[in-house]
């Protein structure tokens, strides 16, 4: 049976999200972040993946949304 994205979805938990979000990107506590939010999120959208890179879903990246977020990996970050 699949699930509605309404049974994971809730305003708080977004709010959680974001603040857990911002808090890795800014907060200075890693050597480094690799955003995988950032590279399929859409920016008119923010809580939600690009259309092109949602599985079905709205809580799973598909393979292109995968891609990018393996492309998003700075290399550099593991040596």
């Amino acid at each position: 049976m699949k699930k509605s994205f309404n049974v994971y979805f809730s305003d708080d938990g977004e709010v959680m999200r974001e603040t857990v979000n911002e808090w890795i990107r800014t907060g200075h506590e890693f050597d480094g972040v690799i955003d995988f939010d950032r590279a399929i999120r859409d920016p008119d959208h923010p809580s939600r993946f690009l259309p092109f890179f949602d599985s079905g879903d709205h809580l799973h990246p598909n393979d292109a949304g995968y891609t990018v977020m393996a492309e998003a990996i700075d290399l550099s970050l593991l040596q």
